[in-house]
């Protein structure tokens, strides 16, 4: 075990399952999604097939963590034993999360924490943490940790396929997504997150929901280096059996995976995209990881 007692902070947008966190030191702070009937805590007291039933006849509202949340588990990480913390937080080019959870950090003096901008979210965020919890498992130090999470995060590539642009037009995070009228001839877009803006983009457009699955798993496998390890992932938002199907893709199309991750989209991120979201996602690993 590494001498340096490092604990994770992440937010409930990296969609990593409370069993598999509770296998590490990660502290999640939950976005507040907010209705007509009152105001919930993503993944505590509201869950993903909540917003699409509601999603019918209102759209939520999110809003950014607490900062009494993200302070009470700076306190908590601190009384848990751990004097370091590492932060990834949802994408800054569709949440402030990272910006606030940067500035409180700079304030706290119990503990050392290193806040990144994951530019990332669901699949891509849940795997950066993953791997940096397996990182501290194996003993590595915080120096080397801290120097390796940039090379890393530019290793995962993950994509998305909606159904709709409704809910991204109506929520305003369309992004850098070209708003276009094809729903009524079934084209359906694939999503990344922009390198730069931490934005979701539009990279391709197909038509029918069976293309759309067969691009995604292309797209995806399509970052794996013949020449390196890689580990793959999928996720489903409210359609566990075409998660299922996804995740057979993308065994066929690149088995020789090491590690296999899979989740449920977050409640925060359905209240984006609505239902029926595909994801899918490589991690290319190089010799040190």
């Amino acid at each position: 075990m590494s001498v340096d007692k490092i604990a994770l902070i992440t937010d409930s947008g990296a969609d990593i399952r409370p069993e598999v966190a509770a296998q590490y030191p990660i502290y999640t702070v939950p976005y507040t999604i907010t209705f007509s009937d009152g105001s919930y805590q993503d993944g505590v007291n509201i869950f993903p097939e909540d917003i699409y039933r509601k999603q019918v006849t209102e759209m939520p509202k999110t809003s950014l963590p607490s900062g009494a949340a993200i302070a009470d588990t700076f306190q908590k990480i601190k009384d848990d034993g751990y004097d370091k913390a590492i932060a990834i937080m949802l994408s800054s080019g569709l949440s402030g999360c990272y910006q606030m959870t940067r500035l409180m950090a700079q304030e706290c003096e119990a503990l050392e924490i290193a806040v990144f901008d994951s530019m990332s979210g669901s699949l891509g965020q849940g795997t950066m943490i993953l791997t940096i919890a397996r990182w501290i498992q194996e003993g590595r130090t915080w120096k080397q940790i801290i120097e390796m999470i940039p090379r890393m995060m530019k290793n995962i590539h993950p994509f998305f396929s909606v159904d709709t642009l409704e809910y991204l037009q109506r929520g305003g995070r369309i992004g850098k997504i070209t708003a276009f009228a094809g729903t009524a001839l079934g084209i359906k877009p694939i999503l990344a997150f922009d390198g730069t803006t931490g934005e979701l983009t539009s990279i391709h457009k197909v038509r029918g929901r069976a293309a759309a699955m067969r691009k995604l798993v292309q797209t995806a496998v399509s970052h794996i280096n013949p020449n390196k390890r890689y580990n793959i992932m999928w996720a489903h938002g409210g359609t566990p059996e075409e998660g299922e199907k996804i995740a057979e893709m993308l065994r066929s199309a690149a088995p020789d995976f090491i590690e296999e991750f899979s989740g449920e989209i977050d409640c925060t991120l359905a209240s984006y995209v609505g239902p029926h979201l595909l994801g899918a996602a490589v991690q290319v690993l190089d010799d040190d990881m």
